[in-house]
């Protein structure tokens, strides 16, 4: 079994059992026009790890892994979007309204869609998800357990919300989980740095981090 230099201390890593989880790199999220900016933040912040999540991509697509996109989105009639979720705050659009890239956050929406740069393969498995975890109303559990998965190696977006709740809950059933400081981002810098601070902080509490290249090289071992 290979090793990845990590925080808090060094990863043992099984590619065979190892996950890529893709989180929300979507058109919704990154790009102008989506529900990002509705909600009032500068969207080009999350763009700058899109080159570190594509070369991940790459890499577990020339090994034959296991990828995973999610994507976070709702039922064209609104049935599992909770009003707590719909009310929230006071953004210039909110989910399901009709915006530039079509509904916000709704399934089938052109703003919906993962990005071209990272644009699954037909291969690849792809979870809509209507909670920031992927776990949630979703059949992420069953997909893993028939694959033999037990490591989750995280990249997307953000950070602190729909990535590090999905680490949480996959932390909470058993999986070793790697965070990749460099292939995930937040609107919030300080928001980053706290959560890689709590998910390896006691002994990697919920989970270790490392950087793109260190798992590259682990990837690389027989």
């Amino acid at each position: 079994m290979a090793t990845i230099d990590a925080r808090p201390f060094a990863f043992p890593f099984d590619k065979r059992k190892a996950a890529l989880m893709i989180i929300d790199m979507q058109r919704d999220f990154l790009e102008h026009g989506g529900f990002g900016e509705a909600l009032g933040n500068d969207v080009t912040l999350l763009g700058a790890i899109v080159p570190a999540v594509g070369r991940l991509l790459q890499a577990w697509r020339a090994h034959d892994l296991t990828i995973i996109h999610t994507m976070e989105c709702h039922r064209p009639d609104l049935s599992d979007l909770p009003a707590a979720k719909r009310d929230r705050g006071e953004p210039k659009l909110r989910i399901g309204e009709i915006g530039p890239m079509g509904r916000i956050l709704v399934a089938g929406e052109p703003g919906t869609e993962i990005i071209a740069a990272l644009s699954p393969r037909g291969d690849e498995i792809v979870i809509e998800k209507p909670g920031k975890g992927a776990f949630y109303a979703t059949n992420l559990s069953e997909i893993l357990k028939s694959r033999g998965i037990t490591q989750l190696v995280f990249t997307g977006v953000t950070t602190e919300v729909c990535v590090q709740t999905t680490m949480r809950e996959a932390n909470d059933r058993g999986y070793e989980c790697l965070l990749v400081e460099d292939a995930t981002e937040s609107y919030f810098p300080n928001f980053k740095a706290a959560t890689l601070d709590m998910v390896r902080a006691q002994g990697a509490i919920v989970g270790w981090t490392a950087l793109t290249n260190d798992i590259l090289q682990g990837l690389s071992h027989d």
